[in-house]
């Protein structure tokens, strides 16, 4: 099966075409040069394949992107606050080295001991949080100055030191 990265949201429509604004935390201008089609989660692990007609860079964290068939207003209108997603692949080419979402995929460690597989990165304004699954349960893992001990791109693990007691809470 062909694991999805989000990479961001359609955050409004522009013009009168149907080209809509994508904000993405791929951590570098982009246009998406290359790339064939964004996903949209239909419904929970279905992704429907959106094909690209044309993009545009406009800042750091935003694209303009034409998707093909949305050549009105209206039909964009639909997409508008839906999440992107991008294959695993494309996702490698597209994300910055230095991103925090380029750490999706990566194994939290936990002063030796294997936590978890990170699935998903929210940033906040002084920490990332990453987001687990373990044992069925959602775990959120600080990544700071007081808990990041080093990232190992080599072996895709984050080497952490979590206050005491931070996994029974969850668990």
């Amino acid at each position: 099966m062909t694991e999805y990265f989000k990479i961001g949201k359609l955050v409004t429509v522009v013009g009168l075409t149907g080209e809509l604004l994508l904000k993405h935390t791929l951590g570098k201008k982009t246009s998406l040069k290359g790339l064939q089609a964004i996903f949209i989660e239909d419904k929970k692990d279905s992704f429907l394949p959106w094909f690209i007609e044309s993009t545009k860079i406009k800042s750091e964290e935003e694209t303009y992107i034409k998707l093909e068939g949305i050549d009105t207003r209206e039909a964009a209108a639909k997409l508008t606050q839906k999440e992107v997603w991008l294959p695993e692949i494309d996702f490698k080419k597209f994300a910055a080295k230095t991103s925090p979402v380029s750490l999706l995929g990566y194994s939290i460690i936990n002063e030796g001991n294997p936590v978890g597989e990170i699935l998903e990165i929210v940033e906040q304004p002084h920490q990332l949080l990453c987001r687990l699954d373990i044992k069925g349960k959602e775990v959120l893992i600080p990544l700071s100055e007081n808990t990041l001990r080093k990232i190992d791109h080599r072996k895709k693990q984050v080497l952490v030191t979590l206050p005491d007691g931070l996994l029974e809470i969850y668990l």
